[in-house]
């Protein structure tokens, strides 16, 4: 098995590229429109007027679809909307709780929202990606085999999540194909050994034998969760399972081991127990947004915490002397995986700098 931390920088050395070379493009435009001033406005309360409230199901390509007291309507965001925020891609996301006038089918306001799922856009870097909004937990989905767990990219969705006001909770789904593998259930069952530890949610599925199903049930009822994660690794299929659904489902590519974009938008569906799940397109790589070097080892509390017997006290914990965190690392205190993450995402921030 490939190192971890190799594993992580050719999982990102694509995108990197691609974001190298669309700067070199994007940098010759004026971005002086995109005033400070403009970024920091406060938000203003919602217009005069009689309108429905409603929340956002669907972003289609014909319009935005709003449930109001059980009743649909394709809406369009208000011009004065939309410069509201130049630093947001998606100004309206799924989830969002809205204003809109019935009649013209115009979204007048959108509602403060209390928790956030997003990502860096993917060009520029510049701009937040919105991915649902108003949930209370994030269903980091990923799978063993094909494609095969990447706890990199599960790291940077516990990021997220925590930043964003929600609880993460992990899915790793298609287990029973792990019989024929060894190699791949050596790293899942110490990927369910790290993250028990660190006592965040975790469960083992597979959606052809029904294996964990029931207990992801129970973890979704009552609450709004949202499946999100690596293209192939059976979103669409697991809300099949739990909802009754029929979603449209797709194979894993077997030349590149990467799963293809079934889901093309995000939508919102109710589940049982008075509950809703959304399921959105699955990614290759997951850019944060508004992460500081500085930030991340609070996010790695094992990282952290033996951290404070490090001989300097602004210790990055990735080269220098008499480190508490390395020498942890040697007595098999903190997982190689967490660790290789760790450092896979320090230096993506430093590449981002130098840009």
């Amino acid at each position: 098995m490939k190192d971890h931390f190799e594993h992580e920088e050719e999982f990102h050395a694509d995108e990197l590229r691609e974001i190298r070379r669309d700067r070199k493009i994007l940098s010759r435009k004026d971005r002086s429109k995109f005033k400070k001033t403009d970024l920091t406005k406060q938000k203003k309360g919602p217009p005069p007027g009689d309108f429905k409230e409603g929340r956002v199901l669907a972003i289609m390509a014909d319009g935005i679809l709003v449930d109001s007291d059980d009743v649909l309507y394709t809406c369009n965001l208000r011009g004065s909307l939309k410069k509201e925020n130049l630093q947001i891609k998606n100004l309206i996301a799924v989830g969002d709780l809205v204003l809109f006038d019935p009649e013209g089918k115009s979204i007048v306001y959108i509602q403060e929202r209390y928790s956030v799922l997003s990502r860096a856009e993917q060009i520029t870097r510049r701009k937040e990606q919105l991915i649902a909004v108003n949930i209370d937990q994030v269903l980091i989905t990923a799978s063993v085999v094909t494609p095969p767990l990447k706890t990199s990219l599960i790291d940077r969705y516990i990021i997220a999540a925590l930043k964003g006001n929600m609880t993460p909770v992990i899915v790793i789904n298609k287990i029973d194909l792990l019989k024929d593998h060894m190699e791949e259930k050596r790293l899942f069952e110490e990927t369910l050994a790290v993250y028990r530890k660190l006592k965040i949610p975790i469960f083992p599925v597979s959606t052809t034998t029904g294996e964990g199903i029931e207990a992801l049930k129970k973890a979704m009822e009552g609450k709004s969760s949202v499946f999100s994660g690596q293209s192939g690794t059976g979103k669409s299929s697991l809300i099949n399972a739990i909802t009754g659904l029929s979603l449209l489902t797709g194979e894993v590519v077997e030349k590149t081991g990467k799963g293809s974009h079934t889901t093309t938008s995000s939508k919102l569906l109710p589940i049982e127990g008075h509950g809703f799940c959304i399921d959105t397109p699955g990614i290759k790589s997951f850019g944060m947004w508004d992460l500081k070097e500085e930030e991340v080892r609070s996010f790695f509390s094992e990282i952290d915490e033996a951290g404070r017997e490090c001989k300097f006290p602004n210790c990055s914990h990735l080269h220098e002397p008499e480190c508490a965190v390395q020498k942890a690392l040697e007595e098999g205190e903190i997982s190689r995986l967490r660790f290789d993450s760790y450092c896979a995402l320090i230096m993506s921030l430093k590449d981002y700098l130098k840009r």
